[in-house]
């Protein structure tokens, strides 16, 4: 019982705000039930406009975890076998301390390297396909990229998010914030996991402080790549009552809680998880693919892990087509131990090559064969390289002063090369380049400066090159 004097306060703007909240989370529900009364508001990932002109709108990154051995694969050095057995600290001279700190002889490449191409890159027998005339005159070649760390987790890290640390918004999801996505019916950033999640775990593909709607989704190489896409009611006006029931949980969450983030996240993924029911099993059926097509990217190959990486990389040509614009590929496991053999080098990077050579070049004939190549940035490389002496008799430790990636694609000029390491492929010595500056090339490549893509966050204005970062400029086309 109110006394006579009392009165009802004026509703302040913020007081409104937090009453009317409920209704921005059904107008971002609206377009599931077909409602328009509710309006519209843009989707996070719509397109949105580049900085500047661009040929590139999407990118493919071919994840090599564990650490590729460049000077067995890409960075011919022949004093490795002039050397070879004799004490490195004697031939090459002050080392610095490796990630097992077990330093054995210098071991030469297990594998006879040529020139290939008219471009004359220089690449061993792992790569019979890469090395075709076809697909290896494409590849620019980065051979003096470094990072700044040499354990798996903080390179990964570092590779994925330009920090070393975790909780940082992986380059797909900072892709995705800048220029958004040209399908609203999947997600922007598409991870297609061969089986093996990196050290680090999902948060080298996390949003981090960015909204939830830009990290990466998870699919399969398989009929049913994502659990419980296909929904269980039969008809259609079922399913939408569930997700009806959603919307008025979550209107009453926004209603006591006001603009909550993680809460308009959570409408946005249910969403396009709505439309994902009928997006995917369109983009998995394969039965419109020529078999030449199928045959070609290893889908019938002896080896089962060269047709799990044969179907990634089909369906990111699949996924390109439909354009989505950031889609990653991880390696499938059995090959020892990824990429990072510090033991049983031979054996394991003979499997690993095997295992996304033939399909790796299918990808860029098939990018070529459909067009797609003009406006496709198509990223090679691992976290670090490899140490060009042995640990133990047949492994090599993490290497993080010089390793090779390369690039394809539009915007790129194939045939090039930058940069390069010293006499035994141990560290950058001209030109070197690390992790920022690869991230910086690719965002320009798409159109994206760098500099400018910025998220207001704690504070500051945090990108994902940090306060770093160069573009590389002679590997563009036109440089």
């Amino acid at each position: 019982m109110h006394c006579k004097n009392f009165q009802q306060a004026a509703t302040t703007r913020r007081e409104m705000l937090r009453k009317c909240s409920m209704g921005f989370g059904g107008v971002a529900l609206s377009a599931l039930f077909g409602n328009n009364t509710l309006g519209s508001v843009q989707s996070p990932l719509s397109p949105k406009l580049p900085h500047f002109p661009t040929k590139a709108r999407n990118v493919i990154f071919l994840y090599m975890d564990g650490g590729p051995s460049h000077v067995d694969i890409f960075d011919y050095k022949p004093a490795l076998k002039k050397y070879h057995g004799e004490d490195p600290a004697k031939a090459i001279g002050k080392l610095a301390p490796t990630q097992f700190d077990n330093i054995g002889k210098v071991l030469k490449p297990h594998w006879d390297f040529k020139q290939r191409g008219e471009s004359g890159h220089w690449v061993s027998d792992l790569f019979p396909y890469i090395a075709e005339t076809e697909v290896i005159d494409e590849l620019a070649m980065i051979k003096s990229m470094t990072s700044k760390f040499s354990e798996h987790t903080s390179a990964n890290y570092f590779l994925h998010t330009g920090s070393g640390f975790q909780g940082r918004p992986s380059m797909g999801a900072w892709f995705g914030y800048g220029l958004g996505t040209e399908n609203q019916n999947l997600p922007g950033f598409v991870v297609l996991n061969g089986g093996l999640v990196p050290p680090g775990g999902l948060d080298c593909f996390g949003s981090g402080f960015l909204p939830a709607a830009y990290q990466g989704s998870m699919f399969l190489p398989k009929e049913q790549p994502i659990a419980n896409i296909k929904p269980l009611e039969k008809e259609s006006r079922l399913q939408v009552n569930k997700l009806d029931i959603l919307r008025q949980l979550d209107e009453a969450t926004l209603a006591d809680t006001g603009h909550d983030p993680q809460v308009e996240a959570a409408i946005q993924n249910y969403e396009t998880a709505f439309k994902m029911q009928t997006a995917v099993p369109d983009l998995m059926d394969l039965r419109g693919e020529p078999d030449s097509v199928k045959k070609m990217y290893g889908l019938d190959a002896d080896f089962k892990n060269t047709q799990t990486f044969g179907l990634q990389c089909l369906l990111s040509r699949r996924l390109i087509e439909r354009g989505v614009r950031f889609i990653e590929l991880t390696c499938p496991g059995g090959n020892g131990d990824r990429w990072d053999q510090h033991g049983n080098l031979i054996d394991g990077h003979t499997k690993n090559c095997k295992t996304v050579d033939q399909p790796i070049a299918a990808l860029i004939k098939d990018l070529k064969r459909t067009g797609l190549l003009e406006s496709t940035l198509v990223v090679w490389g691992g976290e670090f390289g490899r140490t060009p002496f042995a640990q133990g008799s047949n492994g090599r430790d993490h290497n993080p002063f010089g390793f090779t990636m390369w690039m394809a694609g539009a915007g790129v000029k194939g045939g090039s090369t930058v940069g390069r390491t010293d006499d035994f492929g141990y560290k950058a010595v001209e030109d070197r380049w690390e992790i920022h500056d690869l991230h910086a090339t690719m965002l320009h490549l798409l159109g994206v400066e760098h500099t400018q893509s910025t998220y207001r966050f704690s504070g500051r204005d945090m990108r994902l090159t940090d306060v770093h970062g160069h573009v590389i400029h002679q590997i563009l086309e036109g440089a």
